[in-house]
């Protein structure tokens, strides 16, 4: 094999796995970032609980006021009773306090109704802070782990730009710029196989001719449609 070609086909390979290495580096941040998104909404849900709380504690207090104000009003009108002259006065100031007794009933009744609420609405942060933590602790877990692997793949990429240096000084230096430039055009892929007639690199046939000089894999050829740099491998 043409010894520019072969050199051409080592660093194809070796950009191919930077490349893939590269990928693999570039997509952590998406992972974290799909990991963290149910964690956002339970911190949102979270939130719309605790604000939920924070209204019925608000609720809470206010009714509490105002079964103060009905006691003392009450606790008023019942002192008015040695002032009271006539059987007729007595009946009304019954009435009133009455009335007021039933308003204090049903301030009561709001009172325990927002106490159950208090209940099922601190039950529930209690519920949706131990998931939280859970899943925060799972979400550091990935976090760890992606570390590592990131760290393990910048190795990993160190260790073939290495190899890669020298492989790139073996080869000429136009022939270099040209497969620079066709690893910017296509997307990674400078150099590929031609198999049964057809460019692996796009897909499109390979003009019999060509493919005749391709199979002694003498000379630097390329894809007629793509451009690309092709090789030939004999699996016979």
């Amino acid at each position: 094999m043409n010894e520019q070609l072969e050199n051409l086909i080592r660093l194809q390979q070796i950009d191919s796995k930077i490349l893939a290495i590269t990928r693999v580096i570039e997509s952590f941040p998406r992972k974290i970032a799909e990991a963290e998104s149910p964690l956002k909404e339970l911190r949102k849900t979270l939130d719309a609980t605790k604000q939920r709380l924070d209204s019925l504690e608000k609720k809470k207090r206010e009714k509490e006021r105002a079964l103060d104000d009905t006691d003392e009003k009450i606790k008023k009108l019942k002192a008015r009773t040695s002032e009271i002259k006539t059987n007729k006065e007595y009946q009304a100031l019954l009435k009133e306090v009455e009335l007021i007794e039933k308003e204090r009933s049903s301030i009561e009744d709001e009172i325990l109704l927002v106490m159950e609420e208090l209940e099922v609405a601190a039950e529930r942060i209690k519920s949706e802070e131990r998931q939280f933590r859970a899943d925060a602790e799972k979400i550091d877990s990935l976090k760890r782990k992606i570390e590592e692997e990131r760290s393990e793949s910048e190795k990993k990429i160190s260790t073939a730009r290495e190899s890669r240096a020298k492989i790139a000084q073996t080869v000429d230096g136009d022939i270099y710029s040209e497969y620079v430039q066709l690893i910017e055009a296509c997307n990674g892929s400078a150099v590929v196989e031609a198999k049964n007639e057809i460019c692996q690199g796009c897909n499109m046939n390979i003009p019999p001719q060509l493919f005749v000089e391709l199979k002694k894999n003498e000379e630097i050829l390329h894809c007629p449609q793509c451009r690309r740099i092709l090789y030939y491998i004999d699996t016979q």
